[in-house]
């Protein structure tokens, strides 16, 4: 069974940073592209970060310069760095392994999502 769980969410000031993490279970995880999204209440999902499985990787322009999308391969981890945070940043945080966006995946799992709170 394929597992991804989340975890490093939480409370942070603007400015400050958090770092998430993703572990992946039950399949080859260094062989897969992976990504972070986020979803704000109200708002549609959006693709954060990709890397694929050469270490490739692309953020958006909103997090650019300020999130750094990594992954540990020997763990199994995927990681999404987050500094510079701002009130714009909070929402429920995903990972995903072979997700469509920019992937091109066909087969994506998801994790269960970590929540981001950041207060001005």
């Amino acid at each position: 069974e394929v597992r991804l769980v989340e975890s490093g969410g939480g409370s942070a000031q603007a400015g400050g940073s958090l770092r998430l993490s993703c572990v992946g279970s039950g399949y080859t995880f260094k062989n897969y592209c992976m990504g972070w999204f986020r979803q704000a209440p109200g708002k549609e999902r959006e693709n954060v970060a990709n890397i694929d499985a050469d270490g490739k990787n692309n953020t958006a322009d909103s997090v650019k310069g300020r999130f750094t999308i990594s992954r540990d391969n020997a763990k199994n981890t995927l990681y999404l760095q987050m500094d510079g945070l701002n009130v714009q940043d909070t929402g429920m945080y995903y990972c995903a392994s072979d997700p469509e966006e920019w992937c091109a995946g066909g087969h994506p799992y998801w994790g269960q999502g970590t929540q981001v709170t950041v207060s001005s």
